[in-house]
C-alpha cells in the first residue's frame, strides 16, 4: 500500500461534524482502495494500514474531545467503518472492532475506568485488539495479591500483531465471574501466533493468542469495585452494539463489490454478443440487476441507521437502560442483521452475472468481496438471528443476554 496519506490530515483542522469525519473515512478508502486487491492476496501484517488510520484520526473518532478525540456517537461510528469496509473489509473489521473495545470500560467498568482509558487512548491513538471469543475454554484468571493472572489461550485475537493494547477475558478461578482487562499488546506472557488462513478477512490478523501468566492489577478489571462486580443492564449491550458494526462493515463490503463491478461493467465487459446490443450497459438483463441489487443494499442501509439511531439513544443514558428496552433492541438488532448477511451475499455473488467471465480474473480481485462477507458471517448462525425475531413476534419473547445474542 503507498504510504502517501493527503498532507491536510496533519496540516489542517481535524474533522468536526460527522459528515466531516464520514468524508475523512472516504478519503482514508480511496488511500485503500488503490492496492486492494494485492494486499489481499499478500495477505501481510497490516502495519501500514493501521498508522493510515491513526494518521486519519479515525482511530480516536469516538474519544473524548477534551482529549485529542473525535467526540463523535456510533451513528457516526458505524458509517465510517462502512465507509472503510468498501475499500478493504479487512480493515473496516479492524476498525469496527477497535471502536468495540475502545469503548468496552464504559459498556462494563466503573466511570472512573472508563474516563481513563478513553483519556489515555485518545491522547496516545491507542489502536485496540481483543481477546475474547467465547467459543474457547475460558481462560483462568487467578489472583495474586493487589494483581491478577490470565493463564489459557483462545483460538482468535482479532487484531493482535497490530494492536496497542488488548481486552483479554477470563473466568476468577473458584467462580463463574468473567474478567475483563485492558493490558498492553507486548505484555510479558502475551503471544500472538500466525495461524490466521482463511479465505477471508485475510488482513484482520484474528490469529489465536496464548496467555502466560499475563499479569494486570485488579484495578483494571473493568466494573470491579473492592474485587466485586457491580453488574447494570447496560453491561449486556456489547454484543448488540458489536453486532451492528458486523452489519455495517457487511453492507460496507457489498456497496464496495457493487461499485467495483459496476466500473467493471462501464469500462471493461463486453455485451452479450447475441442480444442485439452495442455496449454491456444497455443489456435490460444488466440494468435490471444492477437496480435489484442497489435498491435492497438501500434498503438495508435505512434500516441499519435506523436501528443505530434507536442504540444511540441507550447508549446515551446508559444507567436508565432496563432489560426490556435491552431486549427490544437486540430485536431490532437481530432483524438487520439477518438482512444484510442475506443481501450482502446475494450482491457478492450476483455481481459476477453482470461483469462476466473476464472478471474473474485474479488481478481483478472482485472474489474478495464474496470471500469476506462470507467468511465473516458464519461468526454466529443467522437463523438464530432470525429466531429472537420469530419469537418476539409470536410470544413477546426478548433475547436472553448471552455472548451472541
Amino acid at each position: 500500500m503507498s504510504t502517501t496519506t493527503p498532507t491536510d490530515w496533519k496540516t489542517g483542522p481535524a474533522p468536526r461534524t460527522a459528515q466531516e469525519w464520514i468524508a475523512r473515512a472516504g478519503e482514508v478508502a480511496a488511500v485503500l482502495a488503490t492496492d486492494a486487491p494485492e494486499r489481499d492476496r499478500v495477505g501481510a501484517t497490516p502495519y501500514a494500514e493501521i498508522q493510515l488510520l491513526k494518521d486519519s484520526g479515525l482511530v480516536t473518532l469516538l474519544g473524548p474531545t477534551e482529549h485529542g478525540g473525535g467526540g463523535q456517537d456510533w451513528l457516526t461510528a458505524y458509517r465510517v467503518v462502512r465507509e472503510v469496509a468498501k475499500a478493504d473489509g479487512s480493515i473496516g473489521q479492524l476498525l469496527g472492532y477497535h471502536y468495540l473495545w475502545n469503548r468496552a470500560a464504559r459498556l462494563v467498568g466503573t466511570r472512573e475506568q472508563w474516563e481513563h482509558v478513553e483519556a489515555e487512548a485518545a491522547r496516545g491513538r491507542w489502536f485496540f485488539g481483543g481477546a475474547v471469543n467465547p467459543r474457547d475454554k475460558d481462560v483462568v484468571v487467578t489472583e495474586d495479591g493487589d494483581d491478577l493472572v490470565f493463564t489459557g489461550r483462545k483460538s482468535f485475537s482479532t487484531g493482535s500483531k497490530v494492536s496497542d493494547v488488548t481486552v483479554l477475558e477470563g473466568v476468577l478461578e473458584g467462580t463463574d465471574s468473567h474478567v475483563f482487562a485492558i493490558v498492553p499488546s507486548d505484555s510479558d506472557g502475551l503471544s500472538f501466533h500466525d495461524d490466521w488462513d482463511n479465505i477471508g478477512q485475510r488482513l484482520t490478523e484474528s490469529g489465536g493468542v496464548t496467555l502466560d501468566g499475563v499479569r494486570t492489577p485488579w484495578s483494571s478489571a473493568a466494573g470491579y469495585v473492592d474485587k466485586e462486580f457491580r453488574p447494570r443492564t447496560y453491561n449486556t449491550l456489547n454484543v448488540p452494539t458489536i453486532q451492528l458494526v458486523f452489519v455495517n462493515f457487511y453492507l460496507g463490503i457489498a456497496a464496495g463489490a457493487l461499485e467495483t463491478a459496476a466500473t467493471y461493467t462501464r469500462t471493461k465487459s463486453r455485451s452479450w454478443l447475441h442480444g442485439g446490443h452495442e455496449r454491456a450497459v444497455d443489456e435490460p438483463y444488466v440494468i435490471d440487476v444492477y437496480g435489484d441489487l442497489t435498491a435492497k443494499l438501500w434498503a438495508v442501509e435505512a434500516l441499519a441507521d435506523t436501528v443505530a439511531a434507536e442504540g444511540q439513544r441507550l447508549h446515551d443514558d446508559p444507567d436508565a437502560v432496563t432489560e426490556k428496552a435491552r431486549g427490544d433492541f437486540e430485536v431490532r438488532v437481530a432483524a438487520v442483521k439477518a438482512r444484510a448477511t442475506d443481501v450482502a451475499l446475494e450482491i457478492a455473488n450476483r455481481v459476477f452475472e453482470v461483469t462476466g467471465a473476464r472478471s474473474t480474473a485474479t488481478s481483478e480481485g472482485l472474489d474478495r468481496f464474496w470471500r469476506n462477507i462470507r467468511t465473516h458471517t458464519l461468526h454466529d448462525p443467522v437463523a438464530y438471528k432470525r429466531r429472537e425475531v420469530g419469537r418476539w413476534v409470536l410470544e413477546g419473547e426478548l433475547p436472553e443476554p448471552t455472548w451472541y445474542s
